[in-house]
């Protein structure tokens, strides 16, 4: 009988047989066995049941030949008792045991730990079977719901999940779904209307969602599309506009607005995932509701929002109209609506990883059911298994950790005295994106490893050798093309380190600069570090190499983080000072 097919019969809710895994804290399909059958009879004491003898024939076969199968400490069972009793009919009511009355004590309890033994041999192979089978065909079901854009060399090929990750989420104002009619603009195309950059760091202790103003003005760079035939179409550039026009302005896709996202920024974007109004919808229904908290009353006439001060669940178009209000917060622009829409994300976050939602089946299913049918994401995370892997990887982070911030600002002096947009703050937004690109996070959080972090800070003391005494080769391992030459020329013509050779491209490329070098070698190191702008991080005792004249010279390699000759490379260890949120505190709208 299949998983259904049982829950119906024994007036179970299919869903609840789905059961919470602690160990892997996935669901699996656990099917509760069927009580005993009538008229079979039970097998005596000292006679091993059919599943026990199945059971344990394997483990024997296992076994080392001489060896003792008994565990450690326990006695071989007296001779005689692996003996079976004497048969009877299937009828006949079983024999008492010596010094029992028939029919007045009760047969004992089977221990907890037998009860368990009793249960995995007798059902798990129909349970593997009924997980295997009913897991591979939902998760097909849910594949099926996805809708994917090749972005190409806009996005990675895969997921990793020992590396930090940048994921682009695109909301458009393209009216798609029933009921969205009255939405947004009747002719847009699909516009990237609200845009977070999520930032989840390479140790999951923290994430930063720094949201992007759709009316912030940039330029949008030439980008390169995939066409439904396999063709590529090539998209020219566009200075000097806002936003919003790096999606469906000129046919421009998800890969065009990551692109742009990073001319703007200097972060790469590895994946994106757009939802439209509906999501919003769905998943604040599959949940539930949401909480939001308004500190005065809304009566809104463009979204129709109308809600009283203080607290309250919204979901469907209530939570659609809650995001989609402008004109009743703040200064009833852009920026005041994006707080809002923070808070309620944050919102979102604390209930979608709640013990209310993650130990409800038929909550979880709704949920997988609205996100998949709600998502385009890039083929590079299309397969469901892939966005399980990526949501596990965000549920590692603490929502006290999760850091909502937006991009730094000023108003648009080309708008004159009304001003409608904006330009990057060019004094306080560089301090942002570098500490993004760095991995550092917003929130104060527990390092992990204190004594590492000590061993790293304490490689930049000690002495330092003259610049005249550092022998070092140079490659380059992922800077711009010219950067070992460059490097070389300044070393030798500014800075006095004579005895430097470069020595073209690293067998490898590499994401930071790096300097390793042999223990007798770290005063030079420290040195060449001072002169390059280099953290203790970047530093790599216990390695050098011979150079050309079979001298022993310490490496330095050139990764993507190089800035060009002379140009410190420090990464920052602690984020700027802006206006910010987390998600595990609720901040009511004004």
């Amino acid at each position: 009988m299949d998983a259904q097919g049982r829950g119906r019969a024994d007036n179970i809710d299919p869903a609840d047989q789905w059961v919470l895994n602690p160990n892997t804290g996935e669901y699996e399909l656990r099917l509760t066995p069927s009580g005993a059958q009538p008229g079979v009879p039970r097998p005596r004491r000292g006679t091993p049941s059919a599943a026990t003898r199945t059971r344990s024939a394997p483990a024997r076969d296992r076994a080392a030949p001489g060896r003792d199968r008994d565990a450690p400490g326990r006695e071989r069972d007296a001779p005689g008792t692996d003996v079976p009793g004497p048969r009877r009919r299937r009828a006949e009511p079983p024999e008492p045991l010596p010094g029992r009355r028939r029919g007045r004590n009760k047969p004992p309890k089977k221990s907890k730990a037998k009860k368990i033994l009793l249960w995995t041999g007798g059902t798990m192979a129909l349970v593997l079977v009924a997980v295997s089978g009913a897991a591979y065909a939902y998760l097909k079901h849910l594949e099926g719901n996805v809708s994917t854009t090749d972005v190409g060399s806009s996005g990675k090929s895969g997921f990793s999940k020992d590396e930090a990750f940048n994921l682009l989420i695109i909301g458009t104002d393209k009216r798609t779904g029933a009921g969205n009619t009255g939405y947004g603009d009747k002719n847009s195309v699909g516009h990237a209307d609200t845009n977070i950059l999520l930032h989840v760091s390479k140790d999951r202790t923290n994430a930063t969602a720094l949201s992007i103003p759709r009316d912030l003005i940039v330029d949008i760079p030439e980008c390169r599309t995939k066409q439904a035939d396999g063709t590529e179409k090539v998209i020219q550039g566009t200075d000097n506009v806002r936003f919003n026009t790096s999606l469906g302005q000129d046919d421009r896709n998800p890969g065009c607005t990551m692109d742009t996202v990073k001319a703007v920024t200097g972060i790469t974007v590895d994946h994106f995932m757009m939802a439209d109004f509906n999501a919003v919808k769905t998943l604040t229904s599959a949940v539930g509701g949401v909480e939001v908290c308004l500190a005065k009353n809304v009566d809104d006439e463009n979204s129709h929002l109308k809600l009283s001060a203080g607290k309250h669940v919204i979901e469907g178009e209530q939570a659609l109209a809650f995001v989609r209000t402008r004109h009743s917060f703040g200064n009833a622009g852009d920026l005041d609506r994006i707080k809002v829409q923070q808070q309620f994300l944050g919102s979102l976050m604390r209930k979608m990883s709640s013990s209310d939602t993650l130990t409800s089946p038929t909550k979880l299913i709704s949920l997988a059911e609205a996100a998949t049918k709600a998502l385009t994401v890039d083929t590079g995370i299309g397969k469901v298994s892939t966005l399980k892997d990526m949501a596990l990887e965000l549920k590692k982070v603490p929502t006290k950790n999760i850091t909502f911030t937006t991009v730094p600002v000023i108003d648009n002096p080309a708008d004159g005295v009304v001003h409608k947009t904006v330009i990057v703050n060019p004094t306080t937004a560089p301090a942002v994106f570098d500490a993004i690109k760095d991995d550092v996070s917003f929130t104060a959080v527990k390092q992990k490893e204190k004594k590492e972090a000590a061993a790293v800070a304490a490689r930049l003391k000690g002495s330092r050798s003259a610049a005249s005494a550092v022998r070092v080769d140079i490659y380059n391992g992922g800077a711009q093309a010219g950067s070992a030459q460059e490097t070389l020329n300044w070393l030798q013509n500014t800075e006095g380190v004579l005895k430097s050779s470069q020595l073209g491209n690293a067998p490898e490329t590499l994401s930071k600069t790096t300097l390793e070098y042999s223990p007798d070698q770290a005063d030079q190191a420290r040195k060449l570090a001072d002169l390059m702008g280099l953290s203790g991080s970047a530093l790599k005792p216990g390695k050098s190499e011979k150079n050309s004249q079979g001298l022993p010279a310490i490496v330095l390699t050139l990764g993507k983080d190089f800035k060009g000759a002379g140009v410190p490379l420090s990464a920052p260890t602690k984020a700027p000072d802006v206006e910010k949120s987390t998600a595990d505190k609720t901040v009511c709208a004004k």
